[in-house]
């Protein structure tokens, strides 16, 4: 059995990350389960929360008119769910669903977001960390879009 602490320490998001911020970060966590289904966000809901995926996966759906959830993205293990805690309106942009049993680490956005206005130092190595999520997601998209809208010849 592993702490909170040792937990988000192994997380790529949080590496290297000194113990005095792994400690601010871990006092905003909880470990939450959800079942196969199960939905952990849904689009225009408030976002107060992030997830750190530890078993399962979760896709990150797009609700479109006529054809329901579309998958746009599927987080693995080890990998992050939710930014939109990080920006007013601070709504969810998309619906999370488990697609199966998941187990994650729950973070408590308000209270990063009060530990990164207490510690500028904190909340820009925190910020820079999700920034840097961001672009690579971004990428990810572009990539997918070029394979599906691609050449046709």
């Amino acid at each position: 059995m592993h702490t909170l602490d040792e937990v988000i320490a192994r997380a790529p998001l949080f590496a290297g990350l000194p113990a005095d911020a792994l400690a601010l970060v871990a006092g905003c966590a909880k470990n939450v389960g959800f079942d196969d289904d199960e939905l952990l966000f849904r689009e225009g809901d408030p976002a107060d929360t992030f997830y750190l995926v530890r078993h399962g996966r979760v896709a990150l759906e797009l609700h479109a008119p006529e054809r329901g959830g579309l998958v746009i993205e599927t987080i693995e293990p080890d990998d992050v769910v939710g930014w939109s805690w990080l920006f007013e309106p601070y709504r969810w942009h998309f619906d999370a669903r488990a697609l199966e049993l998941v187990r994650a680490t729950a973070f408590d956005g308000a209270c990063l977001r009060g530990k990164c206005d207490a510690d500028p130092a904190f909340g820009y190595d925190l910020m820079s960390r999700f920034a840097q999520l961001l672009i690579e997601r971004l990428q990810w998209t572009r990539l997918r879009l070029l394979d599906l809208y691609g050449r046709g010849d």
